[in-house]
C-alpha cells in the first residue's frame, strides 16, 4: 500500500488552481464583508473592523492597543480588558486552564482520497495513545462536498458514543482559496453538517469555480456570521502545514487573521507526516511533514530556500526565532502555533485498503471500503497515529467541546513531539499595589509602567517511556522575548521579520526530573512585549536563520533522508504578553 498523497503540488482533487498572490482589492473585500456580515460591525472591511476594536479596547491606548484582541485572555487580576461583545460570545466558559488536554486537529479518514482508516480506527487509536480530543479533517473537494460531509457524520457521532471520555470534531480540510490547506471545525450540534456542507460548497478552492484571496477573507467572515447567528456553537480555523511549498504568503495569513480573529487563529507549527523523515531501512527516507519542495511559480517569491524544510521538524515560519511567526506577534495580534499527525496512511501498521478501491470508487461512493489485513508491515508511509508523535495541549476551563475551542482560541497552547516533557507551565507576574498578578499562556499581563516582571516556568520531566519506547531528556529550554509595535506591519503586509526578537536566556537542564521551575527577571514594565518558550533533547542544533546574535543554538535544519523524528524533540509554547499602562 502506498501513500498517493500529492505532497509536492497543490491540487484540489485531479484539477489544479493557480495561485496569484493578488492583495485582496480593498473594493472586493468591503463588498464580500458585508454580503458575508449583514449590518453593523459587519458591514465594515477588515481593516476597518479592526480599527474600531482598537478604539473599544477599555485603559488600553498608543502602541499597546492590539494586545486587546481576540483570544488575549489573561489570568487573575492582571486580566486584558474585556473584549467586545462580538469577539467574546463565542469562548465564554473557557476563561481559566482547570485541564490540559492533549489533542489533534488534522486526520484523515476513508472520506479522503488518499486516506484508508474509518473514524473509529483513528479515534480508539488517538484515545490509546492519550488524546482528549480529536478533529476529523477529511480534504475539502467536489466529491466531499457532494457526499463524504454527509457520510462521515454518523461514523463521527458513533465514535462519540463508543468513546465516551473522548472528544470529537467534525471539521474538514479546506483548501483555501489561493493558498495551502487548513483546518476548519465546528462545535457539535444539529447544524455542524449543514454549516461544513455550505461552507465548502461555497468558499472551498477545490469547488468554487474561480477561487481568489478575496473568496478566503469572505470564507472566514461566513464562519463567523454562522456563530453570531447561533447555528453553530463555535468555529476555527487554523492553516496547515504553511511554509511547505511557500504559496502561503505573509499578506495572505494578515488577511485571514484579520478576517475575523475570533474565527483564524493560527497556523501548524509543527506539520504533520513526522514519520516520513525515518531512514530508509525501516522508514520512508523522506523529509520530514513531505517538505522537500522547492519554490514554485505561484509560490510567494520572498521566501528563501531554507524555508521548504522543516527545523527540528517544525514549520520554517515558527522555527524561525524572529521569522515570521514573531513578525505577527509583534504587532500585537495573536496567532497560535499547533502541532498534529495529518493521519492519512500510518507507519508500520498491518492494513490497506480493500480489493477494488480505487478514484472512481471513491469518486462514486464517496469513500473507501474499510481496511483490511495486508499481511505486512507499511513500512514506507509517512504518518503516525493521532497522539503517537505529536500533541496540541489545550488549556480548559471543563472537558467540553465549548471549552477546547475556547482555550484555543485563547492561545492557551503548547506543543510537543516524542512526549518530551510532561507538562509545562508558564507563569508572568507582576507584584504592585494591588498585590500579585499574573498572565499564562495566550494571556495578557498589565503592570503598570515602571513594576518589575518576573517569569517562571514549571516543567514536569518526562517519567514515562514515550511510543518509541525510550525515556525522553529534556536538556535545555529557551526563552524567546520580542517587543511589540501594534502599527509595525500596517505599510508592509508581506513582511516575515521581527528585527527586535531574540533568545534571551538557555536553561541547562540536563539531568532534571521531578517538577522543577525556572525563573527569570524580564526587569521594568516599560514598553509592550511578548515571551514564548521552547525546549529541547539537546541532540541536534545550530545557529538560528537569522544567526546566532539572534538564536544562538535553535533547531538544526532537516536533511531528507536523515532526519529521525525520535532523536530530535522539541517543545514550544504560545506567548504570554506584557502591555505596561500608566
Amino acid at each position: 500500500m502506498t501513500h498517493d498523497h500529492d505532497h509536492h503540488s497543490h491540487e484540489h482533487h485531479g484539477h489544479a488552481h493557480p495561485h496569484e498572490h493578488r492583495p485582496v482589492d480593498e473594493t472586493t473585500a468591503a463588498a464580500a464583508a458585508a454580503d458575508a456580515q449583514g449590518v453593523g460591525d459587519r458591514d465594515l472591511s477588515p481593516s476597518e473592523l479592526s480599527r474600531r476594536n482598537l478604539l473599544r479596547m477599555a485603559g488600553v491606548t498608543g502602541g499597546t492597543a492590539a494586545l486587546g484582541m481576540t483570544g488575549m485572555t489573561g489570568v487573575g487580576a492582571g486580566s486584558a480588558a474585556a473584549a467586545p461583545s462580538p469577539v467574546a460570545r463565542p469562548g465564554r466558559g473557557g476563561a481559566a486552564a482547570r485541564f490540559w488536554l492533549a489533542g489533534d486537529h488534522h486526520i484523515h479518514t476513508q472520506h479522503s482520497s488518499d486516506g484508508q482508516y474509518t473514524v473509529l480506527d483513528q479515534t480508539q487509536h488517538g484515545a490509546a495513545y492519550g488524546l482528549d480530543w480529536m478533529v476529523i479533517t477529511d480534504h475539502g473537494g467536489p466529491t466531499h462536498a457532494r457526499l463524504g460531509v454527509d457520510l462521515v457524520n454518523p461514523d463521527i457521532v458513533a465514535a462519540r458514543e463508543k468513546l465516551a471520555g473522548t472528544l470529537i470534531f467534525q471539521g474538514l480540510e479546506w483548501n483555501i482559496p489561493a493558498a495551502e490547506h487548513g483546518t476548519v471545525f465546528v462545535a457539535p450540534g444539529d447544524n455542524e453538517v449543514a454549516v461544513l456542507k455550505q461552507f465548502e460548497n461555497t468558499y472551498d478552492g477545490g469547488v468554487a469555480p474561480d477561487p481568489d484571496e478575496a473568496l478566503a477573507v469572505a470564507g472566514i467572515q461566513w464562519l463567523g456570521k454562522q456563530v453570531d447567528r447561533r447555528r453553530v456553537g463555535d468555529a476555527l480555523f487554523l492553516a496547515n502545514h504553511p511554509a511547505r511549498n511557500g504559496i502561503d504568503s505573509p499578506h495572505e495569513i494578515r488577511a485571514w487573521r484579520d478576517a475575523d480573529p475570533r474565527i483564524a487563529i493560527g497556523f501548524e507549527g509543527a506539520p504533520g507526516h513526522q514519520a516520513a523523515g525515518l531512514p530508509a531501512g525501516y522508514g520512508p527516507g523522506s523529509s520530514r511533514g513531505f517538505y522537500g519542495n522547492a519554490a514554485r511559480p505561484d509560490s510567494f517569491a520572498g521566501y528563501p530556500p531554507e524555508s521548504y524544510r522543516t527545523w527540528g521538524g517544525f514549520d520554517w515560519m515558527t522555527s524561525t526565532v524572529g521569522g515570521l511567526w514573531d513578525s505577527l506577534l509583534a504587532e500585537g495580534k495573536p496567532w497560535s502555533i499547533s502541532a498534529n499527525s495529518d493521519s492519512h496512511v500510518n507507519w508500520s501498521d498491518t492494513s490497506r485498503r480493500p480489493d477494488g478501491s480505487s478514484s472512481e470508487q471513491f469518486n462514486a461512493d464517496g469513500r473507501y471500503g474499510d481496511p483490511v489485513y495486508a499481511g505486512e508491515i507499511n513500512l514506507s508511509a509517512g504518518d503516525f497515529w493521532p497522539g503517537f508523535y505529536s500533541r496540541t495541549h489545550v488549556g480548559a476551563a471543563r472537558r467540553d467541546y465549548a471549552s477546547v475551542m475556547a482555550g484555543m482560541r485563547a492561545g492557551r497552547m503548547w506543543v510537543d513531539h516524542g512526549r518530551l516533557v510532561e507538562a509545562v507551565d508558564v507563569k508572568v507576574r507582576a507584584r504592585g499595589r494591588g498585590g500579585v498578578r499574573e498572565a499564562t499562556l495566550g494571556g495578557t499581563l498589565r503592570p503598570r509602567r515602571g513594576e518589575r516582571v518576573q517569569l517562571a516556568v514549571t516543567v514536569v520531566a518526562q517519567s514515562l517511556p514515550n511510543w518509541a519506547q525510550f525515556l525522553p531528556s529534556l536538556n535545555r529550554v529557551d526563552l524567546v522575548r520580542g517587543v511589540v509595535e501594534a502599527d509595525r506591519g500596517s505599510s508592509d503586509q508581506d513582511r516575515f521579520l521581527a528585527p527586535d526578537t531574540r533568545v534571551v536566556k538557555q536553561w541547562d537542564t540536563s539531568g532534571r526530573t521531578g517538577t522543577f521551575t525556572l525563573r527569570y527577571d524580564l526587569g521594568e514594565a516599560d514598553e509592550a512585549f511578548y515571551v514564548r518558550l521552547r525546549g529541547t533533547d539537546g541532540n541536534r542544533q545550530q545557529p538560528g536563520f537569522l544567526g546566532a546574535d539572534v538564536d544562538p543554538a535553535g533547531p538544526a535544519i532537516d536533511v531528507t533522508g536523515d532526519a529521525d523524528p525520535w532523536a530530535d524533540l522539541w517543545f514550544y509554547t504560545n506567548p504570554v504578553w506584557v502591555a505596561p499602562v500608566r
